[in-house]
This record gives C-alpha cells, sequence and structure tokens, in this order.
C-alpha cells in the first residue's frame, strides 16, 4: 500500500518490489531493485525514510523516522542492506552491506556501520555507533560511543547506561525524571499522539 502522508508521495523506480500488504507512507524513497516484502512498514513521519539500491527489507519489519520538537530523526539504510522480519528500526542510519537479523532493534541517532551485524534479537540504543565489520550478538544490547555489549542479566549496568543516555530525551523529547516512570510513560504517549496525528490526512495511492 503507498500512501500519501503529510502531503508527500513515496518515490521509487519501476525496479523495485513492493508487496501489497506492505505500507510505504510519506516521504519515502527507495532505490533500484530494492524489495519490501510483506507486511513491513516504512513510515516517514515529519521526516524522511531512504533505501539504497539491491536493499531488502524483509517481511513485518518497520522502519519508522520521527520528528519530536527540534529533534529530526530520519531511517537512512545504505546499499546492499539486509534488515530481517520483525526487525524495528527508528531514525537510525545503517550504511552500505550490513545485516540486520531477525527481530534486531535499533533506535534513534544510532549508527550501524559498513559491515557490520546485528545478530538476532539484538539492540543497539539510542546514538549507538556500531563500528564497521563488527558483530552485536545475539540478544544482547550494544550501548554508546564507543560501544558497550550488555547481557540481559546485567540488570544494574544496564540500568545505569540507560539513564545516562538520556532515553525518554532523546526517544521522546521528554524530560521527566528517570525515577518517575509512570510521568515519562504519561509525557510519551502524548508526543506519540500529537505526532501521529496528521494520519488523519492520509490518503492512499496504491493498493
Amino acid at each position: 500500500m503507498i500512501i500519501k502522508h503529510r502531503g508527500l508521495k513515496p518515490k521509487y523506480d519501476t525496479s523495485v518490489f513492493i508487496a501489497p500488504t506492505a505500507a510505504v507512507i510519506g516521504n519515502v524513497s527507495i532505490g533500484k531493485y530494492s524489495r519490501v516484502m510483506y507486511g513491513a512498514v516504512l513510515d516517514s513521519e515529519d521526516s524522511e525514510v531512504e533505501v539504497g539500491e539491491y536493499s531488502i527489507i524483509c517481511e513485518n519489519a518497520v522502519l519508522r523516522a520521527t520528528a519530536s520538537g527540534d529533534s529530526n530523526y530520519p531511517v537512512k539504510i545504505g546499499d546492499h542492506v539486509f534488515v530481517s522480519p520483525q526487525s524495528t528500526l527508528i531514525g537510525c542510519k545503517v550504511e552500505s552491506n550490513s545485516y540486520i537479523a531477525t527481530g534486531a532493534t535499533i533506535l534513534q541517532g544510532a549508527l550501524v556501520q559498513s559491515g557490520a551485524a546485528v545478530a538476532v534479537g539484538a539492540f543497539v540504543h539510542v546514538n549507538t555507533v556500531v563500528p564497521a565489520n563488527s558483530f552485536i550478538p545475539p540478544n544482547n544490547i550494544a550501548i554508546g560511543d564507543p560501544i558497550k555489549i550488555y547481557r540481559p542479566k546485567d540488570q544494574e549496568l544496564l540500568a545505569k547506561a540507560i539513564k545516562s543516555i538520556g532515553f525518554a530525551k532523546v526517544a521522546f523529547n521528554v524530560d521527566a525524571k528517570w525515577e518517575n516512570r509512570f510521568e515519562r510513560y504519561r509525557q510519551a504517549t502524548i508526543v506519540r499522539s500529537k505526532e501521529f496525528e496528521d494520519h488523519f490526512n492520509d490518503e492512499i495511492i496504491k493498493q
């Protein structure tokens, strides 16, 4: 499904395959010979999504740009990038010849450099830089620049690292204190509700 959003239509070459159950929304550009498979979502919001040539966006993957306040986080995917099923890429950049495995998550401001691999279920946090030709192990969490890898069981260290990078401010542009989860989550939903409000005006160009 091709959708006009905020007055902008997706752009793609005739060599591009977009599955009929995929949703390509707004300011999205897709390079030659790329493939957007069934159930995938590419959503520009008030920013942009750019996919290079020969890149593969697999089933039920989500690529969503975001812009809140003064923060603008486009999604930029280079050439020859494989984005596996059920992965989530929000406001990040993945350079050419990289591999994002099934169920991986990459958040706002993160950079996956050329030739890197983010393994099954791995998580790349906000503003993290994954070095070229490196490997993030399955179900591990990558944080920072320079990068540090945490295991899910490293609860105290992980919480401290996430607090230090100001996740709520980067992801949602909210300033609630780390200890006040109630207020952070309340503000986060208000921000996204406002951001997604423009979808009331979406126009389906092609089903």
